[in-house]
């Protein structure tokens, strides 16, 4: 008996003496600069929330949150990056619903989402818009289907790469609508939005954050949105549901995630920290400004977001049939 306690007695000194290593530990963090990695290039909604949020949390923690743009590959190269990344508490992604629709559009990914990153919290979510060149002659969602039909293949969209939420969202339009489109891929909004405004691409779907200027310039025309509510900030523009498109209901949201094997202390350390900033009325003064809807969740609420959503998209990417080596 008395050498079972002794035995007891030292495995309840070494685990109390583990926590509090671990505790010193988490609370000697940040010792250096963060990396948020941004799997697009500058411009995008993406990128913009990220400079948003990094902004913040720097203030927040006291090291510099420096972002890394590593586009390419739907943003799926981003993400491998970060899944094998030191789990430290340095290197965090942000991720988007880009990723939980990349495991059914890809037959060989190179990380796996759900077990290699550990969700943080989601940050916004953000509607997606159709676009077109302000001087083009289509008005309208029946104008632009019109003119697909009579003629098939001839007007392309972009997309912020194979895979995102903007190819799939043209898949389903293609779909929906009995049309046939030219997928042009990008790296980002910001080339992407540059050739739709000079005229090289007919039309995108993109996010509303990169095209809001360019709308209220009037330089692009804002067809529909592809939520299933009207956005904010483009309050006049009906839903492609109003526009004969019945049920059709994707946005992209936007998250932070972290290698999986990240102390859950870290963890709860960050979403706790970026929670209060995404609360913070400055902070949703800016989300109002961009058409974004400010989210911060739990990790465990995010992680079943993204269970949710790699099981939706898995099935529409199937009826759209979009496949990718």
């Amino acid at each position: 008996m008395q050498v079972f306690s002794t035995r007891r007695r030292s495995l309840l000194a070494a685990a109390c003496l583990s926590l509090a290593a671990g505790s010193t530990w988490a609370q000697a963090w940040p010792a250096k600069p963060i990396t948020l990695v941004v799997p697009f290039t500058p411009g995008g909604t993406t990128d913009v929330l990220a400079r948003t949020l990094g902004e913040r949390l720097q203030a927040a923690l006291g090291q510099p949150v420096i972002v890394d743009n590593r586009p390419g590959a739907g943003a799926t190269l981003g993400a491998d990056l970060v899944a094998k990344a030191k789990p430290d508490g340095y290197t965090l992604l942000m991720g988007a619903v880009h990723h939980t629709i990349a495991p059914s559009v890809y037959k060989k990914l190179p990380y796996d989402l759900q077990r290699d990153l550990v969700p943080i919290t989601m940050v916004a979510m953000v509607p997606n818009v159709l676009v077109v060149n302000a001087s083009a002659p289509i008005k309208s969602v029946a104008d632009l289907v019109a003119q697909a039909k009579a003629q098939p293949g001839h007007l392309n969209f972009g997309s912020n790469g194979m895979g995102t939420a903007q190819h799939l969202i043209g898949a389903q339009f293609e779909a929906l609508t009995g049309t046939t489109l030219v997928h042009v891929p990008y790296k980002g909004s910001g080339h992407m939005a540059t050739d739709l405004l000079a005229g090289q691409i007919n039309l995108s779907f993109d996010t509303v954050t990169p095209v809001l200027p360019h709308i209220k310039a009037g330089k692009l025309r804002p067809l529909a949105v592809t939520t299933a509510r009207r956005s904010s900030v483009l309050p006049d523009v009906p839903t492609l549901d109003e526009a004969g498109l019945k049920g059709f209901n994707i946005g992209t949201w936007f998250g932070v995630l972290a290698p999986a094997a990240t102390p859950k202390e870290l963890v709860a350390r960050l979403q706790t920290e970026m929670v209060r900033i995404i609360q913070s009325p400055d902070f949703r003064k800016r989300m109002d400004d961009i058409g974004a809807e400010p989210i911060g969740n739990t990790s465990t609420q995010m992680a079943q977001v993204i269970r949710d959503e790699t099981e939706k998209f898995g099935k529409l990417v199937k009826q759209a049939k979009v496949s990718l080596d």
